[in-house]
């Protein structure tokens, strides 16, 4: 198993590779082999430069899968990279030179940057996307991946495979889209916990390090909008693991830690004066954590974020939890007015509905509508979830 001191250098030694002439799927081949090497070696032999000592480990193994292909090609884009290297990174060393050389302390950022660019480029469909994300910037295995997303580990292997071949033929040579790394990032976190991987927790690591390596502040939105999120995580669920809703949360299981960390990176995104969706959702996050209880909620400013917020969007979601709060801040009858210009085939509009007439003490309307969102939902808890609701609003 690779552990966390490997998990951090792995982005950065394929992005150093790249950089250096081998193409995505290579350096990645590479850096396996030399992490393989490294769990062998490190316990009775640890290198005072990890860095060093993993990068040049990896970039002798792509130099001998190179020199194994006979084709005239390769050995020009070999000699081509190698004369690169030379020309531009005289402190990197060259293949014989001692492993724990490393190269320039100044370059670990920028190349682990670069990855996430390239691991979240447009031509790769989004599934691709969050998996090539998790094994190479993440560093977790295709088994922990394919397991995570409840896969056969051939397909996601099938998947990563495919990825890599899709980019391969890609330069770091020009700025990645921000905004398609976050949408990954997001993807991953709303994973949540699916056993042997705690996505969640994978994600806010990837975004702490995609944070601290750039200045933008719709990546420190969406770090705040994870934190506060999962503040909450321990009292969503009771101990038989069924569903908690909001409202009926324990607030004092809540980890406050975090919503300070959360509400504080929140703060200093707002003061860019460059406001982002990210950052529109995770003050409306931090409305919900400052409140003592949903009655005490300040939901008439929550519905002036959802206003930002569909103003940066327009997204169904986005308007269909205006609604709610809507209900809340004006009254349920207004809350399923403003429903209404939200499509009726959106997930989760059926239980939105039920809600709002549950709050407008229309129990019979509210148990039917409980009852059809529960054949709508999706998952197991929710699907009970609702189902419980419908039975307890049942006209007797």
């Amino acid at each position: 198993m690779i552990g966390p001191e490997l998990r951090e250098l792995t982005p950065q030694v394929i992005g150093v590779l790249v950089r250096r002439g081998a193409d995505f799927a290579a350096a990645e081949d590479a850096v396996q082999d030399a992490l393989l090497e490294a769990m062998r070696t490190w316990p009775d032999d640890p290198p005072r430069n990890p860095r060093g000592w993993l990068t040049a480990v990896a970039w002798r193994k792509f130099l001998d899968a190179a020199r194994s292909d006979a084709a005239r090609r390769r050995r020009e884009e070999l000699a081509a990279a190698e004369q690169a290297l030379s020309s531009s990174s005289p402190a990197s060393g060259s293949p014989g030179d001692d492993p724990e050389a490393g190269e320039r302390p100044g370059r670990e950022v920028d190349d682990t940057l670069w990855l996430y660019f390239l691991c979240a480029h447009p031509s790769l469909p989004i599934p691709s996307a969050v998996a090539l994300t998790l094994r190479a910037v993440g560093g977790l295995t295709t088994r922990q991946i394919a397991r995570a997303f409840l896969v056969p580990e051939a397909t996601m292997a099938q998947r990563i495979s495919r990825a890599t071949r899709t980019i391969s033929g890609e330069r770091l040579d020009r700025p990645g889209d921000v905004a398609t790394v976050l949408r990954v990032l997001y993807l991953v976190f709303n994973e949540g916990y699916t056993g042997e991987v705690d996505l969640a927790e994978e994600a806010i690591r990837l975004t702490r390090q995609l944070s601290a390596s750039i200045d933008h502040p719709e990546v420190r939105g969406l770090l705040a909008l994870m934190l506060l999120h999962h503040a909450r995580r321990p009292a969503r669920r009771d101990d038989d693991g069924e569903l908690i809703p909001l409202a009926r949360q324990d607030r004092s299981r809540w980890d406050t830690r975090a919503i300070a960390d959360g509400v504080e990176i929140l703060q200093a995104a707002l003061a860019r004066d460059e406001l982002g969706e990210y950052q529109a959702q995770a003050a409306i996050a931090a409305l919900h954590a400052d409140a003592p209880s949903t009655s005490q909620t300040d939901w008439a400013q929550v519905v002036e974020w959802y206003d930002e917020l569909l103003a940066l969007d327009g997204s169904p979601v986005a308007r269909l939890n205006r609604a709610v709060a809507v209900g809340h801040a004006a009254g349920p009858r207004e809350g399923l007015a403003a429903l209404e210009q939200v499509p009726r085939s959106l997930p989760r509009r059926t239980a939105a509905e039920a809600y709002l007439h549950e709050l407008a003490g229309d129990r019979a309307a509210a148990a039917e509508l409980y009852g059809l969102a529960a054949g709508e939902a999706t998952s197991l808890p929710e699907r009970r979830y609702l189902g419980r609701k419908a039975g307890e609003l049942g006209v007797r």
